[in-house]
């Protein structure tokens, strides 16, 4: 079969012994060849332009049956000849056009595009402002031979680097596959992004009869009477299982632990009948936060109520991504529920619950009701009574809660 990138080949090879003439005819036959948006894709496969390509077909069409040609047809400019190009003619309008565009220019504050998008209609109006006589349309094609394309930006900054960053990660790993050697349970725990209850769009798209999308809100305003959902996720390395509570209220270090706890006794004692140390990991802020006292005080009940150390592993700041739940647990759920509106809470529990990979992840989830408020403070002396053993490398973020 004929493809376009063959097209384009050949008028590379061929080009250069054509003529004007010859060179319409050979793309326009390439066009018909390839059939519906052949002009197109040839055009993208050897720069000719689409009117170019239209021209040679409508003459192919015309070619009579005994293999005459209009006259009209027959004539062939001298080489050089046809309407020059914009930059040929305007020797300033490539540089000025690049000045533009230039990333430099998002520092310069004299720039007059610094606070305008840069669509290729405001660029050609500032060109026209600086006495260049081009259209958009000249432009789009300027930028694209100058190796310009539409990007998004791109999420790969981090912020800064701790020194210890490496270090960290290697401590974690070295306690994560000690435990899992040893048969003890390791958990990944963080609070996937809280969702708004309700009929609005979800992003992603589902299969649906055509011209028959479901509909939902125009705008994300907060149904009081719904509210939000705020899922907060236990991932175990050993079982390739998962536990995810969905809480109703805020999501404080009082709910991330109740939601540790409901895991043990709903999966994790099933798993793991002779665990003596549970080891999490998790990041470095939020409801789990190593700065965070409630976490500490709420860890402690937790060790005194199941009789077993809890060790404890956070990443260092800005390295969220790497935590496994992310990658093994949460993206997974933002497949399964893509394009669905999240209508109610129940919904939301029953979408995560039929989570499933090809590796066999088993997810299990439940809704949790319970009020947990904000501002709740841990005195000191209620800190000093935590059974805390920070690690000799760096204590803040590695430590064991003792039992009572």
């Amino acid at each position: 079969m004929v493809g376009k990138a063959d097209a384009g080949q050949r008028f590379e090879l061929l080009q250069w012994v054509l003529d004007e003439r010859q060179r319409r005819l050979l793309v326009a036959a390439e066009a018909k060849v390839l059939g519906r948006g052949g002009v197109s894709a040839v055009a993208k496969a050897t720069g000719v332009s689409r009117e170019t390509i239209r021209a040679g077909v409508a003459e192919l069409e015309n070619v009579g049956r005994d293999g005459s040609v209009p006259a009209i047809r027959k004539r062939v400019r001298r080489p050089g000849g046809g309407r020059k190009r914009a930059i040929d003619k305007d020797a300033t309008l490539l540089a000025d056009l690049e000045d533009l565009v230039d990333p430099a220019t998002r520092g310069d504050p004299e720039s007059p595009l610094r606070w305008t998008c840069k669509s290729l209609r405001t660029l050609a109006a500032e060109l026209k402002a600086r006495g260049h006589t081009v259209s958009h349309v000249v432009v789009g094609e300027l930028l694209k031979n100058c190796g310009y394309s539409l990007q998004a930006n791109a999420k790969t900054l981090e912020g800064g680097t701790h020194p210890d960053r490496n270090a960290q990660f290697e401590h974690i790993n070295g306690c994560v596959t000690t435990a899992l050697a040893a048969g003890e349970p390791v958990i990944s725990v963080d609070t996937k992004k809280k969702e708004l209850v309700g009929l609005y769009k979800n992003n992603g798209r589902e299969w649906q009869p055509q011209g028959e999308p479901v509909a939902v809100k125009v705008h994300d305003f907060v149904d009081p009477e719904r509210g939000r959902a705020n899922p907060y996720g236990v991932y175990d390395l050993g079982e390739d299982s998962a536990w995810v509570s969905v809480g109703t209220d805020h999501d404080t270090s009082a709910f991330a632990v109740e939601t540790i706890r409901r895991w043990w006794y709903n999966m994790g004692q099933v798993g793991y009948p002779n665990a003596t140390e549970l080891t999490i990991t998790a990041d470095g802020g939020g409801s789990n936060g190593y700065r965070v006292r409630l976490w500490k005080r709420e860890l402690q009940k937790l060790a005194d109520d199941l009789g077993m150390t809890i060790r404890v592993c956070h990443f260092p700041p800005g390295t969220s991504k790497w935590n496994k739940i992310e990658h093994r647990l949460f993206s997974f759920i933002s497949l399964n529920w893509r394009g669905q509106p999240l209508v109610s809470h129940e919904v939301i529990v029953s979408l995560i619950a039929n989570t499933t990979t090809r590796s066999g992840l088993m997810v299990r989830a439940a809704l949790d009701n319970t009020s947990y408020p904000t501002g709740v403070t841990v005195s000191d002396e209620e800190f000093a009574r935590i059974r805390l053993e920070r690690a000799s490398f760096h204590g803040e973020w590695n430590y064991r809660i003792r039992p009572n």
